[in-house]
């Protein structure tokens, strides 16, 4: 008996999983582009391109890196990690901070949408012998960044 549950099991968690990945995201997102790092170490904002992010063609970001009192932070090393939660995978691409654009302005390179949906973007940030984190959601329909 054991043995002719197992695939209707498997089967119920498949859709179960299936629904759970098409689900909309939580309405409780902080879907802002500015805020305070993990720990209060930083200001970080994220520009998203002039024109927004396209569905499947490769586009820049800028980062923001800033002090609490809103000096820029220069020579910082920021890596980057997201992906979409409710489906479990990563970005499609390897996104990566390429160089200090200007003062506290960061290029953020590599970044490729594969669906519309909730994704994370996070970042880990080194600045001299400080160390914190920011996490952003962005949530894209085919209008753009929803806001």
């Amino acid at each position: 008996m054991f043995r002719s549950l197992s695939p209707s099991l498997a089967i119920v968690a498949t859709l179960a999983g299936l629904v759970t990945a098409c689900a909309a995201p939580p309405t409780d997102l902080d879907l802002s582009l500015q805020h305070a790092s993990s720990h209060g170490a930083f200001v970080v904002r994220l520009d998203p391109p002039p024109t927004g992010p396209a569905i499947n063609q490769m586009h820049a970001w800028q980062v923001r890196l800033s002090t609490p009192d809103g000096a820029p932070v220069s020579q910082a090393s920021i890596a980057f990690d997201g992906g979409m939660p409710q489906h479990g995978h990563g970005f499609p691409t390897k996104p990566r901070i390429t160089r200090e654009i200007s003062p506290g302005v960061y290029a953020l390179e590599g970044m490729k949408f594969s669906m519309t949906g909730w994704w994370d973007m996070r970042l880990d940030i080194r600045a001299g012998d400080v160390s914190d984190g920011a996490v952003f959601n962005v949530v894209l329909n085919e209008a753009g960044i929803r806001r």
